[in-house]
């Protein structure tokens, strides 16, 4: 461990990739979250790793997912796309991990339709949480919001025509992921 922060300390600017000090920052941040009943969040899909795309799948946490069970701490994948399905997935099958797809939205706004469509098909309504996906200019929370409150209304409406859910249902679904999930999860 003191070798790897030495060698750390030697080039700073210099991206972490040591598998040594990056699995004690990891573990320390999970303590750190335990002690104070907060979730660990982990960006994964758009926005991760330049270059390396295959790096950023939810999927590949999958082991670590299931050592942090016992545990209790919450993990929340965040951004996801393309690879919103894996993280979906490991939303049903960990009952302490979370999905928040709010960055990949805006950006890709003409899959959102169809990337809300499957979380509602895989996840559990009670696993997803709403953001806008905001940084840099405050536009984009704005854009962010209006393109999650428009794919999510898009899919409870399809669901509602078909005659799958009632109004009431959507309306308890629609809350959940907009705020309830959140307000539980990180207990706001």
């Amino acid at each position: 461990m003191i070798a790897a922060a030495n060698r750390r300390l030697a080039d700073p600017k210099a991206p972490l990739t040591d598998h040594v000090l990056l699995r004690y920052l990891l573990w320390s941040a999970v303590d750190v979250a335990r002690e104070r009943g907060l979730p660990v969040q982990f960006h994964t899909g758009f926005g991760g790793q330049a270059g390396e795309p295959h790096r950023a799948d939810p999927a590949r946490l999958s082991g670590f997912a299931g050592a942090l069970q016992p545990l209790g701490v919450p993990v929340i994948l965040l951004h996801c796309y393309p690879f919103h399905r894996q993280a979906a997935h490991l939303a049903g099958v960990f009952p302490h991990v979370y999905v928040d797809v709010g960055l990949a939205l805006p950006h890709g706004a003409a899959a959102a339709a169809r990337v809300m469509d499957e979380l509602l098909e895989l996840a559990p309504f009670h696993k997803q949480l709403f953001s806008s996906g905001c940084r840099g200019l405050a536009e984009t929370g704005y854009l962010g919001a209006l393109t999650y409150r428009r794919a999510l209304a898009g899919a409870l409406g399809s669901r509602i025509a078909a005659g799958e859910w009632s109004t009431a249902d959507a309306a308890r679904i629609a809350h959940m992921i907009g705020s309830g999930n959140a307000r539980r999860i990180y207990r706001l």
